[in-house]
C-alpha cells in the first residue's frame, strides 16, 4: 500500500487522507500536493512513483512538466513588469512589439494578451510542434497573423502560444529571454525549484507523464475554421513530445514549465500574501487589484467550456469548481490536471502536480478531492 511522505499540519490530515486514498487504489501513480497560508507550507507531500513501471520512486525534487500551470508563472512576470512601470496593460502590445500590429493587430493591448482575448491563439497552419521551440522565430510569425475573431470580444484559451505573445513583451522590456527573466527574477530569489527552460542537468529529476486515455473521436468531423481546431491543433501537442531534451530545454511559457508542487506553491504565494513573501515586497496592493479587473466571462471559443478571465489568471465561476471559494481568488490548471488556486482572502495556496494525466480539459477528480479537503480544512480551523 503506498502512502505519501512528507509533513501535514494536524488540521489538514483529511487533505492527506484523500492524498494517500487515491495513491493506494493507484488513482495517482506520482505526484505531489503543497499548501502554503502566509505564504509558509502547511503541507508538502508527495509519493507514488515517477514511472510507469514503477521503479523510480517519486521524491521530495521530483519534477514534472505541469503544462498550463506555466501561464500563472509567465502571467507573473508580466506582472513585475506592470509593477514597476515598464508595461501598462491598457497600453497596446505594438508599443512594445511594433511588428505586432500587422493584420489589423494595432488595437490589441497587453491585457488580451493576459486574458486570452486577443484573438491570436494560435499559429497559422502549417506549424509543427518542434517549430515553437525557436521562441523568437515562433513569435514573429504570430506577429504577422490576423486575429481569428474579433479582440476583446471573447476568450479564446492561448493554449500554447500564451508564452510565445506575453514572452516576447518580456524580451522587448527586458533584453532577457522569459526564462532568463523568471529565473532572476522570481525562482532565483524565492528559492523554487521551477523552470521555464529545463536543461539535461535536470533529466534524472523528471517525472515520466502517462497521456490521458483519449475518447474515440474524429477531429476531422469538425469545422476545421473554428477556433477550437485551430487553436488545439495549431501545433497539436503529443505527451511523448514532451520527454525530448528540445522540448525541456525551449522556453515555452505556455505549456512546458517544469516544477513540483512545493515550488509551483512557492512561487505563487506572494499573489495569495498580497504581493508580499519572506520580507520582500514583489507587487503593490494596486498591481494584485489588476488580476481581478474581469476581461472575459462565458463559453471560450478555443475550449467551449464556461470561463471567466481575470488579467493573467482564471477567476472563478461556481459551477466550474464549487470547491474553489468565493471571493478573492485566481486559479489556473494544466493539461491532465495539475492545479494552482490563490486565496487571498485567507492567503492559502494549494498547488497539485502530477504525472498521471487526467481526461477533461481542466482539472480532475482527484485534484477535486484534494482541493475540497483542503477548503474543508481551512474552515474547521477558523
Amino acid at each position: 500500500m503506498s502512502t505519501s511522505s512528507g509533513f501535514c499540519r494536524d488540521e489538514f490530515a483529511g487533505v492527506r487522507a484523500a492524498f494517500d486514498e487515491h495513491l493506494a487504489a493507484g488513482a495517482e501513480l506520482g505526484a505531489a500536493l503543497c499548501v502554503t497560508v502566509d505564504g509558509d507550507p502547511v503541507l508538502d507531500l508527495w509519493g507514488g512513483f515517477a514511472d510507469p513501471e514503477q521503479t523510480r520512486p517519486w521524491a521530495a525534487d521530483t519534477l514534472v512538466n505541469v503544462f498550463s500551470v506555466t501561464k500563472t508563472m509567465t502571467a507573473l512576470c508580466a506582472l513585475l513588469l506592470v509593477d514597476r512601470g515598464e508595461l501598462d496593460v491598457d497600453q497596446r502590445v505594438a508599443h512594445y512589439w511594433p511588428e505586432f500590429a500587422a493584420n489589423g493587430k494595432a488595437g490589441i493591448e497587453v491585457r488580451h494578451l493576459l486574458s486570452h482575448t486577443s484573438g491570436v491563439s494560435g499559429w497559422d497552419k502549417p506549424i509543427a510542434l518542434s517549430d515553437i521551440y525557436d521562441t523568437d522565430a515562433a513569435a514573429a510569425r504570430l506577429a504577422t497573423q490576423a486575429p481569428w475573431w474579433e479582440p476583446g470580444t471573447a476568450s479564446g484559451y492561448h493554449a500554447i502560444n500564451y508564452g510565445h505573445l506575453v514572452g516576447e513583451l518580456v524580451r522587448r522590456i527586458t533584453g532577457r529571454s522569459l526564462g532568463t527573466f523568471f529565473a532572476e527574477e522570481l525562482a532565483g530569489p524565492l528559492g523554487a525549484d521551477f523552470h521555464i527552460g529545463t536543461g539535461p542537468e535536470y533529466a534524472d529529476r523528471i517525472a515520466t507523464l502517462v497521456p490521458p486515455q483519449m475518447p474515440d473521436f474524429d477531429l476531422s468531423t469538425l469545422d476545421q475554421d473554428s477556433v477550437l481546431i485551430k487553436t488545439l491543433t495549431s501545433p497539436w501537442l503529443e505527451v511523448s513530445e514532451t520527454a525530448t531534451p528540445a522540448w525541456r530545454a525551449a522556453e515555452i511559457g505556455g505549456t512546458n514549465g517544469h516544477g513540483n508542487a512545493r515550488s509551483v506553491a512557492r512561487v505563487q504565494s506572494l499573489i495569495a500574501n498580497g504581493g508580499e513573501l519572506s520580507g520582500r515586497r514583489f507587487l503593490s496592493p494596486a498591481t494584485i487589484d489588476l488580476i481581478f479587473r474581469e476581461q472575459a466571462d462565458g463559453i471560450d471559443l478555443a475550449l467551449l467550456a464556461p470561463l471567466r478571465f481575470g488579467i493573467g489568471y482564471g477567476l472563478p465561476r461556481p459551477e466550474t469548481f464549487p470547491h474553489i471559494p468565493d471571493g478573492r481568488v485566481c486559479w489556473w490548471a494544466g493539461y491532465g490536471g495539475s492545479m494552482v488556486v490563490n486565496d487571498l482572502d485567507r492567503r492559502i495556496t494549494f498547488a497539485y502536480t502530477m504525472n498521471r494525466m487526467a481526461t477533461g480539459l481542466i482539472g480532475s477528480d482527484r485534484c477535486d478531492s484534494y482541493l475540497k479537503a483542503t477548503f474543508d480544512a481551512v474552515g474547521d480551523a477558523r
